[in-house]
């Protein structure tokens, strides 16, 4: 399968051996910025490098290809390569807009391709383990769920990138640090949310637009309860990102550099030993990214081959998005705001926060 990355920025290294990991024809990668691109991947000497992914795709023609660009440009690249033909995973988040992420699911449907968006820490043992549990029902009724982020970005981070922390191409700490576990939360507890309340503030990064810190409540259509807790703003470094279920039968804590650690594991039916759960089922990965790509390509290409969705299709990418949207809408205007959304973007937040 002929496969082609766009994008050679932070993440990029982590789809690179994800492919080459599945045994995918690497045929080109793109990238705006020609020096960077070559000397990141001066070691694919059999791969054709493009500053503009229009002629790459006309030129290769690939099956699959990865967009791991800034997020403001991942719709209208998504489009693109869809209107091409190409299968897309697409970094998250999908898109900054409801419209735009419609757009890319209703496209995709209509060219008969698929559209996987990159929440690798649904393949985590630990959240493949706990998943399980769910579909048995050994957690009964669910009463809350909790995410919790608490990391650190200082003003070098901010200055790699002059897109980061933008409402045009970035969104702020939830957006871009805290998706991939709101996403977990919207996953695991499988119900559609009825009401998102929320706050948001830039509390610490006067040179960037957008929030540092969000603390929201989410009430779930199947009557249990979330909680979300982001920020930016812990010193001196990352100290946790967890995830806690709390059912009538069962709790259980994940945590980890990227919830991949199951921390507390306790059951009314006693069907495993805690203490083999936790070992057998956690992971220790060297960073945030762990070891998720891997199995994330793979259920993407096996979704190509047999004709099915991928776990991470378009309407699941979507999920994280629109709460994340909603939680902005509510922060801005003191109330509670029910989902679905019909239309929101980040850009509707532009001068939230007076640093622009």
């Amino acid at each position: 399968m002929k496969y082609a990355l766009i994008g050679c920025g932070r993440i990029s290294f982590h789809h690179i051996e994800a492919a080459k990991n599945n045994h995918l024809e690497i045929v080109a990668v793109c990238d705006i910025n020609q020096k960077k691109m070559k000397e990141k991947y001066a070691f694919l000497t059999h791969v054709n490098q493009y500053t503009d992914y229009k002629e790459m795709l006309e030129k290769e023609k690939p099956t699959l290809v990865a967009i791991a660009t800034e997020s403001g440009k991942h719709a209208q690249i998504a489009i693109d390569c869809i209107q091409a033909g190409c299968h897309v995973i697409i970094e998250k988040p999908i898109a900054l807009s409801i419209e735009d992420a419609d757009h890319i699911i209703q496209l995709a449907k209509q060219k008969r391709v698929f559209v996987c968006v990159n929440h690798q820490n649904r393949f985590n043992k630990s959240i493949q383990y706990v998943h399980k549990a769910l579909e048995k029902g050994r957690f009964g009724k669910i009463f809350q769920v909790s995410a919790h982020i608490y990391w650190n970005r200082n003003q070098d981070y901010y200055k790699q990138a002059l897109w980061r922390g933008t409402w045009e191409q970035d969104g702020g700490a939830l957006m871009n640090q805290c998706i991939h576990n709101i996403d977990l939360l919207c996953w695991l507890i499988g119900s559609e949310i009825d009401e998102v309340f929320a706050y948001t503030d830039n509390m610490k990064h006067p040179f960037i637009e957008v929030e540092d810190l969000g603390i929201a409540l989410v009430k779930f259509n199947n009557g249990a309860y979330g909680v979300i807790e982001g920020t930016t703003n812990i010193y001196p470094n990352n100290l946790e990102e967890s995830l806690y279920l709390f059912g009538e039968l069962a709790t259980v804590k994940i945590g980890g550099k990227s919830v991949n650690e199951i921390i507390d594991w306790n059951f009314s039916d006693g069907l495993d030993d805690p203490f083999y759960v936790k070992k057998t089922f956690s992971e220790r990965p060297p960073n945030v990214y762990g070891y998720g790509h891997t199995p994330l390509y793979k259920d993407m290409i096996e979704a190509i081959q047999n004709g099915r969705q991928p776990l991470v299709n378009g309407k699941e990418g979507k999920k994280a998005l629109e709460l994340i949207l909603a939680i902005y809408q509510s922060s801005a205007n003191g109330i509670p705001v029910k989902l679905p959304l019909l239309r929101g973007s980040t850009l509707d937040f532009k001068g939230r926060f007076k640093n622009e």
